[in-house]
């Protein structure tokens, strides 16, 4: 491999994007994040023909990248390729000016390597209030939410999301089979900030026993009209479904300022 981590992407970095990096989140920019949900398989990922994450582990939460608006074409292929031209998967990435995306690959229900780009619902959150999404990416049936034992959101079908506005506190979530109470994964807790986005994502594949969780939160809900929010990543891989429990935090950030970009990878769960 041309390298076990990826970092030090600075100036060669921005300069294959054809930008350069401002100092602070731009309202004329977006802001971009990606994350690896297909289990076993570490990738390279190309943007705009560049190599921009080089042998990106399953879990792995990258960004977020304060982007120009514009559309990106993005392509994941198997490690050390020479360049982007035999994609495992590609697609270009439409970003608006003031958006956060998450750009996610992923295993469809039917266990197929996909990607999908999710917007981030960053509008402002009430007073004392945060917002949960939950994005099913594994390859596994409809699921169910629930928390105290109630269903809060029903059948989240893959590649789909549920969002939740709830007041700050902490929620024991668990992950069932849609229309049954036996957790698949969970049950954990979940911390709901106030004016964060928390968002947890549901990966791997519920046959080959490796469903996992990945989260992630974007920050900024309550800043000042001329704010923008931005993300943190967070990751942690359960192999034991059953036994499994999170914690939303960052382990993965990509943090950009003064012109340089630096990737730090963890293969352990953080708490923030």
């Amino acid at each position: 491999m041309r390298k076990t981590a990826a970092a030090g992407l600075t100036v060669g970095l921005i300069a294959a994007l054809g930008f350069a990096m401002p100092a602070s989140a731009s309202t004329a920019n977006a802001q971009l994040s990606v994350l690896h949900g297909i289990p076993d398989t570490p990738v390279d990922v190309w943007v705009n023909g560049a190599l921009q994450l080089d042998d990106f582990a399953p879990g792995d939460l990258a960004g977020p990248l304060d982007l120009p608006a514009g559309t990106y074409a993005v392509a994941i292929t198997a490690p050390d390729a020479a360049d982007a031209s035999a994609p495992i998967l590609a697609a270009d990435l439409p970003l608006t000016a003031g958006g956060n995306f998450t750009a996610v690959a992923y295993l469809s229900e039917a266990g197929e390597p996909s990607v999908k780009m999710f917007t981030n619902d960053n509008a402002a959150t009430a007073a004392g209030e945060g917002r949960l999404t939950v994005r099913h990416v594994a390859a596994a049936p409809a699921v169910d939410v629930l928390a105290g034992g109630a269903a809060v959101v029903e059948g989240l079908a893959n590649p789909n999301e549920a969002t939740l506005n709830l007041p700050a506190g902490t929620v024991e979530a668990t992950v069932a089979l849609a229309g049954t109470t036996e957790p698949v994964l969970g049950p954990a807790p979940v911390e709901v900030k106030e004016g964060v986005l928390t968002i947890v994502y549901a990966w791997g594949s519920a046959a080959d026993g490796n469903l996992a969780i990945a989260a992630q939160e974007v920050t900024g809900l309550h800043s000042s009209p001329d704010g923008v929010p931005s993300g943190s990543a967070g990751y942690l891989a359960q192999q034991d479904a059953t036994t499994a429990t999170f914690a939303i935090g960052g382990a993965l950030a990509l943090a950009v300022a003064a012109g340089a970009l630096i990737t730090v990878r963890r293969r352990a769960s953080a708490q923030r």
